[in-house]
């Protein structure tokens, strides 16, 4: 759909690239005073799961605002005056953009490896109350199989089962049998990536799957399987396991300010030493 598209997007366009130029493998759809809009571009900004209609007209609307916006900043640039004043700017929040950058950087090259699962886990622990769950989280395991696939009894005897053994013979029969399998008894999954596996067709989802632990459900090509071994509603507490990156990042925010006071104190002591800072007289009159 969206190869169908972009091509009658392509067609729509007038002044297409037509003259040499190194796109660096990128494919050019538009060229409007000097600036190319490339195809690469389009796709990564087009919505999924648009009708064909819907998506030529969205990449119509794109395409029309790209070149406004090319015209407008070719007409301004013509036109402002003060372009010192702008490039004064520009070097300022390019400096700042780098300072950042290479801040954020150090901060978690040199922080990170500094925090300790226990110290990880006794913030969690002392703010419980920042931690709640905005959509609900699950582990468990799916299974999807044809309808005419052999020997159903044992998908159904081992899918209700986390023991070692059940999950197996589980793995062994999806390799030959299975169209999509899926292992996390270990590991958080949210409830709408797992709905997306199910033709699930229910006003409360998360309520039935809160009550549901094991479903079985097909259609006219396949058997579904689902085994939920634990569950948390929206609003409970999130699980520790999702809940450590953002732990970090909190942590790494409260120390940053200290951290970086003492690297430009090191910078600092390091230039005096080295007498890279020169100072200059003033006289006065």
């Amino acid at each position: 759909m969206r190869n169908i598209c972009v091509l009658l997007c392509f067609c729509l366009l007038c002044g297409a690239c037509r003259e040499e130029y190194d796109h660096k493998g990128k494919t050019p759809l538009a060229e409007l005073k000097g600036n190319f809009l490339y195809q690469e571009d389009l796709l990564a900004v087009l919505p999924k799961h648009l009708s064909p209609t819907d998506s030529l007209a969205f990449a119509e609307r794109y395409l029309r605002n790209w070149a406004e916006d090319v015209l407008l900043y070719d007409k301004a640039r013509r036109n402002i005056q003060n372009d010192a004043e702008i490039e004064r700017l520009v070097a300022n929040y390019r400096k700042s953009l780098i300072m950042h950058t290479y801040r954020q950087a150090l901060i978690h090259q040199k922080l990170a490896d500094q925090l300790s699962e226990e110290e990880l886990l006794a913030y969690y622990d002392k703010n419980r109350e920042l931690f709640k769950l905005e959509h609900p989280l699950m582990k468990g395991l799916f299974i999807k199989v044809p309808l005419k696939s052999p020997d159903l009894s044992l998908v159904r005897r081992c899918y209700k089962s986390d023991e070692q053994e059940a999950v197996e013979k589980l793995e062994k029969y999806s390799l030959k049998h299975a169209v999509k399998y899926e292992y996390f008894y270990d590991k958080w999954l949210s409830l709408k990536e797992v709905l997306d596996w199910l033709p699930l067709k229910v006003a409360d989802a998360e309520g039935y799957i809160e009550k549901n632990r094991q479903v079985e459900l097909k259609d006219t090509a396949f058997h579904y399987f689902l085994n939920v071994t634990e569950f948390r509603a929206q609003g409970e507490q999130e699980p520790f396991e999702s809940a450590r990156a953002q732990v970090a990042d909190i942590l790494l925010n409260l120390k940053q300010v200290d951290f970086m006071n003492l690297v430009k104190q090191d910078l600092y002591r390091q230039a005096v030493e080295d007498e890279e800072i020169k100072y200059f007289n003033i006289e006065r009159e």
